[in-house]
């Protein structure tokens, strides 16, 4: 239990307006960092081009949408599936040539 302690750390993140304080494994600092980073960059640039058009709240799910947006593009761009079915064929087709040479 004291181990786990030991791996958790307090911070404070200052988002957009906002200072919140979380409570986050020591090894995930730099990465909540950077999210709150990313959010207020991308809050002021919605901000910035709609503030008095659109809603605070408005404003933050477009915030939220771009970065969800984000996040989807860079799953796709990871996505292994498409190597792996032609790697499981190529070995097919291999494992069915060696075994009619034999």
């Amino acid at each position: 239990m004291a181990e786990q302690v030991k791996d958790k750390l307090h911070i404070r993140l200052h988002v957009y307006d906002e200072e919140i304080e979380v409570v986050i494994n020591r090894d995930d600092e730099e990465f909540y960092r950077q999210a709150g980073k990313l959010i207020t960059e991308r809050y002021n640039a919605y901000a910035q081009a709609y503030k008095g058009r659109k809603t605070d709240h408005t404003i933050a799910l477009m915030t939220l949408l771009d970065i969800a947006l984000r996040y989807q593009k860079e799953l796709k761009n990871n996505d292994t599936t498409p190597y792996d079915n032609v790697l499981a064929q190529l070995t097919k087709e291999m494992e069915s040539v060696l075994h009619d040479d034999k």
